[in-house]
């Protein structure tokens, strides 16, 4: 699971943005041990997965530190979540909050939004929402899912910001389409109680329907709820919205 998070956090950053992850492992080596800042993060990046090489966490702190150090973006992202998880080093918040901030003032997204979570959460800081707030906004106008959402709960609930429920549907909006499965669970429930939109049960099902097939139980739930003051016209449609549907995706 480890594993799998690393890999959505960083391949979508990395993979296709560095082309020395295209290169050989001795190749990376080489122009690693060269001092080469990208060649050091997909070096780390190799031992963090054992890819071509035995999986050595320890290993891959030192090369990402030592492509943070140089100021690679994603190297200080991804040093600053090993150290928000303690893989490879001893849990540390304040030393990730150290790292997020370093990538986020150089327009890392990831970076961005869990520089936000941590000053919403109090992690390795005091809270403070308008922080909070502040970040979120700033990876969310990068395309940045968790953020969208982020950002949509905050205007919904006045956490850091005045409530503004069409602004809360607004970024909602951005990060169901890319498939976030509690912004469309969240923007079904809008739908259902007219929060920020006008009710509609067709919207209403569709969006709870495309959660509930990603596994959302309490979409299931609504759906059903929904469902039963629906015509079966309505029902039709609604169906047809979800299967036509495709997810955004952002670069």
């Amino acid at each position: 699971m480890k594993i799998c998070l690393f890999t959505c956090l960083l391949l979508f950053l990395i993979l296709n943005s560095e082309s020395v992850f295209s290169q050989s492992l001795d190749e990376k080596r080489t122009k690693a041990e060269q001092g080469d800042a990208a060649a050091q993060l997909a070096l780390g990046f190799s031992y963090k997965l054992g890819a071509g090489v035995p999986k050595d966490e320890v290993e891959a702190v030192k090369w990402f530190r030592k492509s943070a150090e140089q100021g690679l973006a994603n190297a200080q992202f991804a040093l600053g979540y090993i150290y928000d998880k303690g893989e490879g080093v001893l849990k540390d918040e304040v030393e990730a909050v150290k790292w997020f901030r370093k990538s986020a003032q150089q327009g890392n997204k990831a970076a961005q939004y869990y520089l936000g979570l941590s000053y919403e959460l109090g992690k390795g800081m005091s809270k403070d929402p308008v922080m909070a707030a502040g970040w979120y906004r700033k990876s969310a106008e990068q395309g940045y899912s968790e953020a969208q959402l982020s950002l949509g709960a905050s205007y919904a609930f006045g956490v850091g910001m005045p409530k503004d429920a069409v602004e809360a549907v607004k970024w909602f909006c951005k990060s169901a389409e890319q498939g976030n499965m509690m912004a469309q669970y969240l923007l079904g429930q809008c739908y259902v109680s007219g929060s920020g939109v006008p009710k509609d049960a067709v919207k209403a099902y569709k969006w709870h329907n495309l959660a509930a097939a990603q596994g959302s139980d309490d979409s299931a739930k609504c759906r059903s709820m929904v469902e039963k003051t629906m015509t079966s016209e309505q029902i039709t449609e609604a169906q047809r919205l979800s299967r036509e549907w495709k997810p955004i995706v952002t670069q």
